[in-house]
């Protein structure tokens, strides 16, 4: 039935109609199915489903809706309408995106806050009209310490990725919040699981919720293709790069356990020849965004990422995920994973898993009530460092174009008295022409009896 369901029967309005043709959907997920329409009603709402299944089109539509035909409070400088806490830099970010994507046709204004990046513009923001504020714990609470923002005129609340919110300590920081908030308000929480602690933060914020769960609990997607590789510690590097290159893999996401494995496998991997970048709660927010701008626009083509920092990351149709490391906690395996197979799309995902991590990996099977196929790995053979460097080489090669053969210059002064160059390349550099070369001096030493060079000559150019 929910395969026949259209968005228009929804009864979502034209506007967002249009915005949604826009975006290429047609169809709406379980999830949109059964959130919009109780969402629009206007009462509170408990919501969990597996990642990427679309559950921030589940709210940030009919919120849209909403707040577009309601008469608002009298508009006034840093009063918001809806607040939308998530996790992550990179969920607000994403959040807020698919808010102007479903928005664009009307007439509402939305904000993205999040630590890590200077104040003032968000300051100067506030200063004009605000009807949707997404934003991360920390830095919201940074403005209600500045006086910079008033969350009294507040009329929808979203706890989004609230699992996430409560595995990260956000727990005081949401109460902090929520004590400044009008009582009367709709709350709308959104998770991927329903864990016990997940009922008990509801049980306190909303107000007889209605339930939607559109898949059991830890379920990860079916059109996830997921496999395990026995491999020594050692040898995860190599293996993993043999697989990038043996399967061509043009975007693959791979997680580690901490930062500095992440920065380590990063570089690591871009000596190797092949490119990647380190993703992580260490980086400036300015560096995070480059990197996945460049891994969504395919010029990068490994991201390397701690669980926190890719909790939210949205990538359309994201073919590939490495753990690299199996998690600690089975649950974010799930997570993990579920960066891949979102909206439709297959996906693989592979673990590399030496000895010591078998405990975790049949915690996680368990969780899952399946297991996981085992890869052969026993017939891998690590390349040597030396080939590996060999081959990094030839990855950084420009290709040799052919040129037009140019005819000599007229010797002049005392060039014609100088050694002819030799056309045979010199050996470590390629394509630039042997030449005699003098002994090696230090370049602040003068032959002797040579007069000092003038200092405007001497730093021209530089």
């Amino acid at each position: 039935m929910t395969s026949e369901l259209t968005f228009a029967s929804l009864e979502l309005v034209q506007p967002l109609l249009r915005a949604i043709q826009d975006a290429g959907y047609s169809t709406p997920t379980p999830i949109q199915a059964q959130a919009i329409p109780l969402v629009l009603k206007g009462g509170d709402l408990l919501a969990a489903a597996q990642t990427g299944t679309g559950k921030t089109a589940g709210f940030t539509l009919p919120i849209l809706q909403i707040l577009s035909e309601r008469p608002g409070k009298p508009a006034s400088i840093g009063r918001p309408r809806c607040l939308i806490l998530t996790p992550t830099r990179e969920l607000a970010a994403q959040v807020e995106e698919s808010v102007k994507t479903y928005g664009k046709y009307l007439d509402l204004k939305s904000l993205v806050m999040f630590g890590g990046v200077n104040i003032n513009p968000q300051i100067t923001a506030l200063r004009g009209r605000i009807d949707i504020l997404v934003a991360t714990p920390g830095r919201l609470l940074d403005h209600l310490a500045q006086k910079t923002l008033d969350l009294s005129h507040i009329e929808i609340l979203v706890l989004d990725e609230a699992d996430r919110m409560l595995d990260m300590g956000f727990i005081r920081d949401i109460r902090r919040v929520l004590a400044v908030l009008p009582k009367k308000r709709q709350n709308l929480l959104f998770s991927a699981t329903f864990s016990e602690e997940i009922k008990t933060l509801a049980a306190g914020l909303l107000n007889n919720p209605a339930c939607v769960e559109v898949a059991r609990r830890n379920a990860a997607s079916e059109l996830v293709q997921q496999s395990v590789h026995l491999v020594a510690r050692e040898h995860k590097r190599e293996l993993l790069h043999h697989l990038i290159r043996q399967h061509d893999w043009k975007q693959v996401l791979v997680f580690t356990r901490t930062k500095h494995g992440a920065n380590r496998l990063a570089e690591k991997l871009a000596r190797d020849g092949i490119p990647a970048a380190a993703i992580h709660g260490n980086k400036s927010q300015a560096a995070r965004t480059r990197a996945l701008s460049q891994f969504k626009d395919g010029s990068l083509p490994v991201l390397v990422a701690t669980d926190i920092a890719a909790r939210g990351l949205d990538i359309d149709q994201l073919p590939q995920v490495v753990n690299f490391e199996l998690p600690n906690v089975p649950e974010d395996y799930v997570h993990r994973i579920g960066r891949t197979g979102r909206a439709g799309s297959s996906g693989a995902a592979v673990s590399l898993v030496d000895h010591e991590e078998l405990k975790l990996l049949t915690q996680i099977e368990k969780l899952m009530k399946r297991p996981i196929e085992r890869v052969e790995t026993r017939n891998f053979v690590a390349p040597s460092a030396a080939d590996i460097a060999a081959e990094a080489r030839a990855d950084r090669r420009p290709p040799v174009a052919a040129q037009p053969k140019r005819q000599a210059a007229p010797a002049r002064g005392n060039e014609a008295n100088r050694a002819p160059r030799s056309a045979a390349p010199q050996p470590g550099r390629a394509g630039i022409a042997n030449r005699p070369v003098a002994p090696e001096q230090n370049r602040n030493q003068r032959p002797a009896g040579a007069a000092r060079q003038p200092a405007s000559q001497g730093r021209r150019g530089r």
